[in-house]
């Protein structure tokens, strides 16, 4: 009589890694950027964007091997229209090596690596997988920065070092508010999405765990882009649900600002600031207001092509006015006083405007509009499936009672959580880079969203097609039925 061995805790966590292994290189590129970047690094390549080109060598071996899932013609199409842009701004750089630099860098964060994170998820256990590692880094980046604002060693603001930033440092301030805003979404759309009432209370916590150092990074255009995020995925959700979980957030928040102590008069000014953009506004937004018009002078002397790639900061100079100052005040957080030179508008559609012309702009935000449409279509083609039936690659599928009616007390549809992720995550990019580009550390996590997001909006095998009528059943003979 045979006895079967009894599974222990270190059978089941190598299951579990063996079962997430293929997607494990992205893992680590997203958990590489929780490590400190050095004060004299100011942008350039790092372990992460090292990681990310070892994820594409190892997605284009693999392909090269046994062709598993090559990409169909929409997602090569919506993935690489971004190409033709860039390659015509970069043969009109007036610099070749720098242009050479500036597609490898846009084809990096647009085509390749977006392309490789969507051939490396299977399906939606995968994808569950790296939102909650999104989560993860964006707790630990969040602690690091509640922890300078509390003992004062942040980067420089208003004269004392207490600005969030993480561990990308004072050159990169917006790296942390970028990594716990895509937290803070990840958790939104995981707690709306489930009816899993673990789930949903772990990720609800996340996300209120996630306000308190989104608000000490002072960024504002990250506040925008996340609040326009969430409330979307509310929306998506359900206005009811909106309504709900808008009241309570609300009231946390009010307690978070309330129990900030000195830095409350802060956040306020720095909230009273969204509003004075044009009545009295600061340097840092007169420094932006004339590097957009500086880039488009550029464009209406270069309407198709643009100036070509890297050629803003050599043109901004002949097109800016003066206002723009020589620079932002660094210091803080590790790093000596200096100034950071301006070397961009600050806003991606500009600065893709300015060096790459219409074409450039209508290629890269064409693709960026098809994947808002794809995605969108799938968020509403699953919330067309009973939410009693789990699709291929959900936990539960397969088991008695698992998402049925009676299995928590808000049903939801399987795979909400993906669309509301995949929806949240690029309506925030979408949003954010009005007041931002790409640059930076961070920058990688970019291009892991938009694979996210194309994996979601091009593939995902698991969302149901639209209803069709049942073909009729072919007539037997009676002959034969009665043979």
């Amino acid at each position: 009589m045979s006895h079967a061995l009894p599974v222990t805790p270190l059978d089941s966590l190598a299951g579990v890694l063996r079962r997430a292994l293929p997607v494990l290189p992205v893992v680590v590129v997203i958990a590489l950027l929780g490590l400190p970047v050095a004060p004299t690094d100011e942008g350039g390549a790092n372990l992460a964007d090292a990681m990310s080109g070892v994820v594409v060598a190892a997605c284009a071996i693999r392909l090269l091997r046994d062709r598993r899932r090559p990409l169909s013609w929409t997602a090569a199409l919506v993935l690489g229209l971004p190409v033709i842009g860039v390659a015509v701004a970069a043969a009109g750089a007036s610099d070749p090596g720098a242009g050479l630099t500036g597609l490898a860098r846009y084809l990096q964060i647009f085509v390749l690596v977006p392309a490789a994170v969507l051939l490396t998820v299977r399906d939606r256990r995968d994808f569950r997988l790296l939102a909650w590692s999104f989560v993860g880094l964006a707790l630990w980046q969040g602690a690091v920065g509640v922890q300078q604002y509390v003992t004062g060693t942040g980067a420089s603001y208003q004269g004392e070092d207490v600005r969030a930033v993480g561990t990308f440092g004072p050159t990169d301030v917006m790296g942390m508010a970028t990594v716990v805003a895509f937290g803070l979404v990840c958790s939104v759309a995981l707690a709306l999405g489930t009816s899993a009432p673990r789930q949903r209370a772990i990720a609800l916590c996340c996300a209120l765990a996630l306000l308190a150092p989104l608000a000490l990074s002072f960024s504002r255009g990250a506040w925008i882009a996340t609040t326009v995020a969430c409330v979307g995925q509310l929306v998506l959700a359900g206005l009811r649900r909106a309504a709900k979980v808008g009241a309570v957030v609300l009231a946390v928040g009010v307690i978070l600002v309330g129990g900030l102590g000195v830095g409350t008069a802060m956040l306020q000014e720095r909230m009273a600031s969204i509003t004075q953009v044009t009545d009295a506004p600061d340097q840092s937004v007169v420094d932006r207001y004339t590097m957009w018009a500086a880039a488009t002078d550029m464009w209406r002397e270069h309407p198709l092509t643009g100036v070509g790639l890297k050629g803003f900061p050599d043109n901004r100079d002949g097109h800016a006015s003066l206002a723009l100052s020589s620079g932002s005040d660094i210091a803080g957080a590790g790093s000596a006083y200096h100034k950071q030179a301006l070397l961009s508008p600050h806003n991606m559609y500009l600065l893709v405007l300015s060096e790459q012309g219409l074409v450039g702009l209508l290629a890269l935000a064409g693709s960026w509009l098809a994947l808002l449409v794809c995605a969108l279509r799938g968020l509403v083609r699953v919330r067309r499936a009973p939410p009693g039936t789990p699709a291929p690659g959900t936990p539960g599928a397969g088991t008695p009672g698992a998402g049925s009616p009676t299995s928590g007390p808000v049903p939801v549809p399987a795979g909400t959580d993906c669309a509301l992720v995949a929806c949240g995550l690029l309506v925030w990019q979408l949003t954010d880079f009005v007041y931002a580009d790409i640059g930076g550390p961070s920058t990688v996590l970019t291009a892991v969203v938009f694979g996210l997001i194309g994996w979601w909006a091009l593939v995902d095998p698991a969302t149901p097609a639209a209803p069709k009528a049942a073909a009729p059943a072919p007539s037997v003979p009676e002959e034969a039925t009665a043979r």
